[in-house]
């Protein structure tokens, strides 16, 4: 009985510091009852120049603005100019040939589904300040 009384007055004395414990962030050190103002979205622009890659196989990020892009499972608004039947037409670079297999390498006729969905190796970019400090350098002659 009397480690329970122990055990539970030093975890009461434990969350009672921690309740009085300051959160550092991104945003600087702040107390969490502080009023935090979000920094605002940054604006892409609606195209630019395409980006050097960085490394080896690292998917392009997108050069243009993505805002009200559909993409769900009977939609993909990328494919509008980037598919492989009207790249030529729009100008857009085509989608890479291993889109278009699936985990066991056959190919397909339509993209496959764990490559559908674009924007989640894809990114639009927009010129920002870094939040954190990086020293990355790209390899070899990549970031040309």
């Amino acid at each position: 009985m009397k480690k329970k009384i122990t055990l539970s007055l030093l975890l009461a004395a434990f969350v009672s510091t921690m309740a009085f414990a300051q959160v550092t962030s991104l945003r600087g050190d702040q107390d969490i009852g502080e009023n935090n103002s979000l920094p605002k979205i940054k604006v892409v622009p609606k195209n630019q120049d395409r980006f050097a890659l960085n490394y080896v196989n690292q998917p392009p990020m997108v050069p243009h603005a993505v805002d009200g892009y559909q993409i769900n499972q009977s939609n993909n608004a990328c494919l509008q100019c980037h598919d492989v039947d009207v790249y030529r037409k729009t100008g857009a670079p085509r989608v890479s040939p291993t889109h278009f297999m699936d985990r066991d390498n056959k190919v397909l006729t339509q993209v496959s589904a764990r490559r559908y969905f674009c924007l989640q190796c894809h990114v639009p970019q927009a010129q920002t300040e870094a939040l954190v400090e990086n020293d990355f350098v790209p390899a070899g002659k990549f970031g040309q």
